[in-house]
């Protein structure tokens, strides 16, 4: 490979929160080439999240759900990469679909994952994804490995526009002094979610202690959010945000939080990404699968219990094969209230000095 390109394309087209864990790759990519313009593909509606990364030349989503879906927009979106002066591929998507792009932009020099097998004739370098040995961010830095790019992974911070950030500030001033709390009860999966009632007695406990709580949550999220609501006792005292952000505008609200309480999800990865303490729910996936929440002020919480059932799936899935959906019910909201309380008590502390 060259020891140098201008323009590089990257390939991430699978959910928000893989595409939020390529940034430190991202950052270790402006690092090797300063020079370098790097282009950022994503799934369409993901783009906005990162049009303010200064390391991005452009960001680009890739509509693989509905007009481009199909391997003849494969083929043919890819033909168009192809004349657009990229003189470096890499894909961190493992899909045929996404092997279909890259071979037909004609690229010289691609770099993918080894696996599945059909990526070897795509691919002028293939890497080894270690699946079981390595975290999701150092499987991406692992691309870096044909290019001289070795070592930890860089630090990186989402960028979002200043008039995102003056906007989730000035809301958040008006909240006045104390805590916030950010809670998000949803996920793509039905089997990565804690239950409804559980997540109000958490919200009950927070208002207690003189916390605020903010219910995050995309547009079809918004009747979870409301179910979670009719469970709690003060139901006025809880911000109701779901449905109602841009995803910069939930990033820049996450910013702004003391602790955000999630379930495994993609606003998960806003939050740790952008130094935000974290409190994460894991139970049909686990975090030996390298895609939990990193940093010091991030907490995974699962089953006590060894259950021979976890995992269930790389993803989850829309119920319980058991039927006991133990993996979350496990997860007691005195766990959850313990880890919430003691970073809001660690948060209270740095303030203080």
């Amino acid at each position: 490979m060259k020891n140098n390109y201008k323009k590089i394309a990257l390939w991430q087209t699978a959910f928000l929160g893989d595409a939020v864990l390529t940034l430190p790759f991202i950052k270790a990519l402006a690092l090797r080439f300063p020079d370098a313009e790097i282009h950022l593909f994503v799934r369409k509606g993901v783009e906005p999240l990162f049009e303010g990364q200064p390391e991005l030349t452009g960001v680009y989503g890739f509509d693989k759900r509905g007009a481009q879906k199909g391997m003849d927009a494969a083929r043919s979106f890819g033909a168009d990469l192809g004349e657009q002066g990229f003189d470096l591929l890499i894909s961190a998507h493992t899909s045929m679909r996404s092997a279909v792009v890259s071979m037909s932009t004609g690229i010289k020099d691609r770099i993918g994952y080894d696996a599945p097998w059909y990526n070897r004739f795509v691919y002028s370098k293939t890497v080894k994804r270690r699946f079981d040995e390595l975290a999701e961010v150092e499987r991406l830095l692992a691309l870096g490995e044909p290019l001289g790019i070795s070592g930890a992974a860089p630090d990186v911070m989402l960028e979002l526009p200043a008039a995102k950030i003056s906007e989730a500030e000035e809301f958040f001033r008006g909240l006045g002094d104390g805590p916030v709390v950010g809670v998000h009860p949803g996920s793509t999966w039905e089997t990565k979610k804690w239950p409804e009632q559980n997540f109000a007695r958490v919200i009950d406990k927070c208002i207690h202690e003189g916390f605020k709580v903010i219910l995050f949550g995309g547009p079809d999220e918004k009747e979870l959010c409301r179910s979670v609501l009719a469970h709690v006792e003060q139901t006025g005292k809880v911000i109701d945000l779901s449905g109602k952000l841009s995803l910069q505008q939930l990033a820049a609200h996450i910013r702004q939080l003391d602790v955000y309480l999630s379930n495994d999800s993609g606003p998960m990865h806003i939050a740790w990404i952008q130094k935000v303490p974290v409190v994460a729910m894991f139970g049909p996936t686990v975090r030996r699968f390298g895609f939990f929440p990193r940093g010091v002020d991030s907490t995974v919480l699962e089953s006590p219990d060894n259950l021979k059932c976890r995992p269930c799936g790389l993803h989850g899935g829309k119920s319980c094969p058991e039927k006991h959906h133990k993996c979350m019910t496990d997860i007691t909201v005195k766990m959850v209230w313990d880890e919430i309380s003691r970073k809001v008590a660690k948060g209270r502390e740095k303030e203080n000095g």
